[in-house]
């Protein structure tokens, strides 16, 4: 039996936590917060649900295995999440991505000749990557994991050929090839997923959306009191409101952390958040990190924060799924002059695209009766008009109630009476999001998604360790794509590495 300290209680954190403590090791989770989840989790204000930030996931088949493996699927309510896509040229909910080409197709009918040449590339994108009904190959070990790898492999070839046409190109400059910069078409293929991505990772991204995307009918947040309880049952101790202040090493290795004033030992520690604070932060010997990897992790991109509104509604659910139709829609503003690199643009949020999603349409008990909830979120541009205020409380607020008011300017075009029915409002901006999950500037996929500003030199590999012994990265921030994707495989890593 070996002591772990796990350092954050989200989503890579509560899992890796359960797998370790299934095994029979002693582990403890430290997490500042109140509650456990991190990004995956969710509050109540004034008697409406919200999810703090994350709304969906994708990679089914390897959350479902992963859940089965711990013993709690069947405690977790998974629902399943279709998008409508919404501007002046098109509405429609897609079944898949066919029926996207075909709601696209119809709406620039003029412009097929294009589109016939950007979908055969994004075909071939997608025909090379296969699909996402089985688990990753990370959450095996063993013969299980070389059968688990055997299908892609055989796949490999016309990959790699594929990569090596797309992987390194940007979805911008990707678009480009087919469309005029800033014409309708150019902003909606470019606009999916996050900035400037991976010509990749859009092909990949376009064909799991419509068949691809879950979300939890209680709320992200039980999800992750399922888990934290789950793992308490195993024997796991759960520290919250717990700041870790230090990693502490002895002649290059991990050997606890400092919390409270109080040294905690172990035999590893893992951190289940920002690889950045991790060593750049928490270690207590920074010498310990080879100088070349220490400028990497300086300089290192993460990638955009989102700006978040909680809205709680004086309308019914019916009345709001006449105008929304599902809980998840996609709403393509097509307003000029939106660059998320302009941070001092102070109209930016007045012109971006958004996210509407509604915790109450998908769960009638997240709001009261009669009631109903909305969030509106969009990427932010990274440290917004002087950091939304250079540290003025005052302006701080004064930006966040501005942008905030252009995110339901907007949303009232697709929910008619959205502002007269306004009963509860707030909104989180990177900075919110970096005070409750330590996540740098916000970050809320880990790094930059950007192929030109990679940290990882791939996107699929998976970099648990770290420059000291014993001290792994148990989160979203040991693969270049992040997500619940790269939780979950670091989680599932650091469980194997730990014998």
């Amino acid at each position: 039996m070996k002591k772990v300290i796990i350092i954050g209680a989200g989503i890579g954190g509560l899992i890796a936590g359960n797998l370790l403590a299934k095994k029979g090791h002693k582990v403890t989770i430290f997490e500042a917060h109140s509650m456990p989840g991190g990004y995956t989790a969710g509050f109540y204000r004034k008697g409406y649900y919200f999810e703090s930030g994350t709304v969906s996931f994708e990679a089914s088949a390897s959350v479902f295995k992963a859940m089965k493996d711990i013993g709690v699927l069947e405690k977790i309510n998974f629902v399943q999440q279709k998008i409508r896509l919404v501007s002046e040229d098109f509405d429609g909910i897609p079944e898949n991505y066919d029926g996207y080409k075909k709601m696209v197709y119809a709406a620039f009918p003029s412009e097929k000749g294009k589109l016939d040449k950007i979908f055969a590339d994004l075909d071939k994108i997608a025909d090379s990557i296969g699909g996402m009904n089985t688990p990753m190959p990370f959450l095996y070990k063993g013969p299980a994991k070389l059968k688990a790898i055997l299908p892609s492999i055989f796949g490999l070839p016309k990959l790699m050929k594929i990569s090596k046409q797309y992987d390194n190109i940007t979805s911008s400059e990707f678009v480009a090839r087919y469309f005029e910069k800033d014409s309708k078409l150019y902003n909606l293929f470019n606009e999916f997923g996050y900035t400037d991505m991976s010509a990749m990772m859009v092909g990949s991204g376009l064909a799991g959306l419509f068949t691809e995307l879950w979300t939890v009918k209680d709320g992200m947040q039980s999800w992750a009191d399922i888990l934290a309880e789950n793992f308490r049952k195993l024997g796991g101790d759960l520290h919250l409101n717990s700041y870790v202040d230090r990693i502490i090493t002895k002649n290059g290795v991990a050997i606890g952390v400092l919390s409270k004033d109080t040294v905690y030992d172990a035999d590893y520690v893992i951190s289940a958040g920002d690889y950045k604070k991790t060593l750049l932060k928490l270690l207590d010997d920074k010498s310990l990190i080879p100088k070349t990897l220490l400028n990497t992790i300086n300089r290192a991109v993460v990638s955009e924060g989102y700006f978040t509104v909680y809205l709680g509604l004086d309308k019914s659910n019916d009345e709001l799924g006449k105008s929304m139709k599902v809980p998840h829609v996609f709403a393509f503003n097509n307003k000029p002059g939106c660059d998320i690199y302009n941070s001092e643009d102070s109209e930016y949020f007045s012109k971006a695209f958004a996210e509407i999603y509604s915790p109450s349409l998908v769960n009638p008990s997240h709001a009261p009766l009669g009631k109903s909830s909305i969030m509106l979120q969009t990427k932010a541009p990274y440290r917004w008009m002087n950091n939304w205020g250079g540290g003025d409380s005052k302006i701080y607020r004064q930006l966040k109630g501005k942008a905030m008011e252009a995110m339901i300017e907007n949303a009232s075009g697709l929910i008619p009476g959205l502002k007269e029915c306004i009963e509860y409002k707030d909104a989180a901006t990177p900075l919110t999001y970096e005070r409750f999950t330590h996540n740098t500037a916000g970050a809320s996929s880990a790094w930059s998604w950007n192929p030109q500003k990679r940290f990882y030199q791939d996107d699929m590999s998976v970099h648990i360790e770290t420059p000291v012994k014993n001290l792994y990265i148990g989160s979203c921030w040991a693969m270049q794509i992040g997500g619940v994707p790269g939780a979950l495989a670091a989680a599932y890593q650091c469980a194997h590495k730990i014998k």
